[in-house]
């Protein structure tokens, strides 16, 4: 299986999950030293391998794919988590906010698309594509508006890419994460308090007081749900956003 994203936050708790399972890795990163570390954590349960991938980049893209499929006989599962998250507030007045805004959407949706692309004729029937997008992918939020509509375009691409490649039997869902303790999210977090003008422990409680369960998730806190949705027991999923936010968005 591939695992993009994988140095660090989810895409690191996931790789741990799946490596406890057995299953054999490749994981992608832009850190290098990150997935070194990791994968010699993990190279004690499974067969773990790395490549240091810009998923941007068409050429380095291609070349990965070249190498699995000289190395592995094929792919049955690709969960594309790579992706970032800062504010893009509508009133910016920096010079370069419309690049900014246009190179989120290229990281979390058009990268996403150039690796299912390019791994797609490696794909065996069966196989299972997981791809990350957000309970913000589901609702909007002020000064995200970019990464808002990245996720929303996440859910439509996995909708559309369930149908379009269910006659090569290959399932395709999202995960909609809510609030996880991750650096991102953080840093998301104390964007909306220097904002708002307020603390970030204001805005932790705030946010957690709207989940039914009112506590923050960790990345491993949700990695069964993509471990379910890789297996065959989730055979007659395709096309589905799970929301994974301890109660905060019910849809």
């Amino acid at each position: 299986m591939v695992i993009t994203g994988a140095g660090g936050g989810i895409g690191s708790a996931l790789a741990q999950a799946f490596a406890q399972q057995g299953a054999r890795l490749m994981l992608l990163d832009r850190d290098g030293a990150a997935l070194q570390c990791l994968a010699n954590a993990l190279a004690a349960h499974t067969d773990v391998e790395t490549a240091v991938c810009d998923l941007g980049d068409d050429a380095q893209v291609a070349a990965l794919a070249v190498r699995l499929q000289r190395q592995w006989d094929g792919v049955d599962v690709l969960v594309n988590n790579a992706g970032v998250e800062y504010p893009t507030p509508l009133d910016s007045s920096a010079s370069d906010a419309m690049a900014r805004w246009a190179g989120l959407l290229d990281n979390n949706v058009v990268s996403m698309v150039r690796l299912t692309r390019a791994l797609l004729p490696l794909m065996r029937s069966g196989a299972s594509i997981i791809n990350q997008s957000s309970i913000w992918g589901k609702t909007g939020v002020a000064d995200f508006s970019a990464y808002a509509a990245s996720k929303h375009a996440v859910i439509g691409l996995t909708r559309s890419l369930a149908f379009e490649l269910a006659a090569r039997g290959v399932r395709v869902n999202a995960v909609c994460p809510g609030w996880i303790r991750t650096d991102a999210a953080m840093r998301s977090l104390a964007s909306m308090a220097r904002q708002q003008g307020r603390s970030e422990a204001e805005i932790e409680h705030e946010l957690l007081s709207q989940q039914a369960l009112p506590n923050m998730l960790a990345p491993a806190d949700i990695a069964g749900i993509y471990l379910f949705l890789a297996s065959a027991d989730a055979a007659p999923l395709t096309g589905q956003a799970i929301v994974v936010s301890n109660g905060e968005v019910m849809s």
